[in-house]
């Protein structure tokens, strides 16, 4: 059995295929699997870390814009088309798969478009609440859709092609009870436990306003613990902490770490998560029921982080705050507010749990064997 997985562009779209490709391996003794990557895109650094090989087509996106520069980068667009495309077919010759999986990203649309022309059995899969133009192209040709939420459906040209799998959250995440992670983590109290992350896209920007935040924290006696990941804008938010005043060593309670390594831990033992909304991270905060203030990147293609946001909060699962309307003081009142409310919060881990799909993997694997029993693998 050989399984060609094509993702690409962000952590959300590489690891729902990293965690099926080890499903299969685990479950097929002798699968050969390769991933398909973009020239250059991070799944060329993440996967090879997994112990998996990875090829490249060379393809970018549009832009959606009449700009003179964007007119430009979409006529080499148009080049990198037919380019992907030969370079697809070379991939498919050579490794001869018998299933093509894309799981998001411009990587997928030549590879998997080429392989359902070829008739070979194809899948996609949308960890995002609306898709984008891969995915939605690539709706028409393949032989099954794979999605996240219940409400993407409706998305589709064809529904009945769809199937609500959720998506694939790395086993570590369920290792944790809210006290097994509090004890690791050396929490002995009862102060409840608020963690924030950025990511790197914005994250100049947020932590500018968890400055503020933490300032607000302090002033008011750091009422309760706080992990945040400050990523690659470490040293600048320290210095921002050091100008307000602010002596770290007062207040243990506040932990400023550059990143956080052992998220599957922190996010078990948090009483309220401050995020963005990008899909790996709702999904994960959706499988572990942890009630959440989502700020949606504005840098990202489509508002989709917007869009996945969205979903959640008419759940009743987060609460939404546009990064338009952001500031230190609106992010401590939303902590405060959360944090003085357990039963609110309760109601919002409720929701979250309606939502969850925490067998999704194997939804997902089940699905792709019967796609293969199908069409006679």
């Amino acid at each position: 059995m050989k399984i060609l997985f094509t993702c690409g562009g962000t952590a959300g779209h590489v690891n729902p295929a990293v965690a099926l490709a080890q499903m299969f391996q685990a479950r097929n003794p002798g699968c050969r699997v390769l991933f398909v990557g973009a020239d250059g895109g991070m799944e060329t650094r993440l996967v090879p870390k997994e112990g998996y090989e990875i090829e490249t087509v060379t393809i970018t996106n549009f832009r959606r814009s009449l700009h003179p520069a964007a007119i430009v980068h979409n006529g080499k667009t148009l080049l990198n088309m037919n380019r992907s495309k030969r370079q697809a077919d070379a991939i498919l010759d050579r490794f001869q798969p018998d299933l093509v999986v894309g799981t998001g990203g411009y990587a997928s649309f030549p590879v998997v478009k080429a392989a359902a022309k070829r008739g070979i059995p194809t899948a996609v899969h949308e960890s995002n609440a609306v898709p984008g133009l891969t995915t939605k192209a690539l709706s028409k040709v393949v032989d099954q859709v794979m999605v996240g939420f219940e409400e993407s459906r409706s998305h589709y040209d064809d529904p009945d092609k769809v199937t609500v799998t959720g998506t694939p959250v790395r086993e570590d995440f369920f290792r944790y009870t809210r006290k097994q992670a509090r004890q690791q983590l050396g929490l002995t109290d009862q102060a409840p436990l608020v963690l924030s992350v950025w990511g790197s896209l914005g994250a100049e920007v947020m932590n500018r306003q968890m400055a503020e935040c933490i300032a607000r924290e302090c002033a008011g006696g750091a009422p309760f613990h706080h992990i945040h990941g400050a990523g690659r804008n470490y040293s600048d938010l320290l210095a921002d902490l050091k100008a307000r005043g602010i002596d770290r060593k007062r207040y243990p309670q506040i932990d400023v770490r550059e990143y956080i390594y052992d998220m599957p831990l922190v996010m078990a033992a948090a009483d309220l998560v401050l995020c963005r909304a990008g899909a790996s991270t709702i999904a994960e905060i959706t499988a572990i029921a942890r009630p959440a203030v989502l700020v949606p990147s504005p840098n990202v293609v489509a508002d989709h982080q917007t869009k996945n946001a969205r979903v959640l909060e008419r759940a009743g699962g987060a609460v939404l705050l546009p990064e338009s309307a952001c500031s230190g003081a609106a992010l401590y009142g939303q902590i405060r507010t959360l944090l003085d409310a357990p039963g609110r919060r309760e109601r919002m881990s409720r929701s979250l749990r309606d939502m969850a799909v925490p067998d999704a993997a194997e939804r997902i694997y089940e699905t792709l064997r019967a796609l293969m029993e199908k069409t006679g693998e």
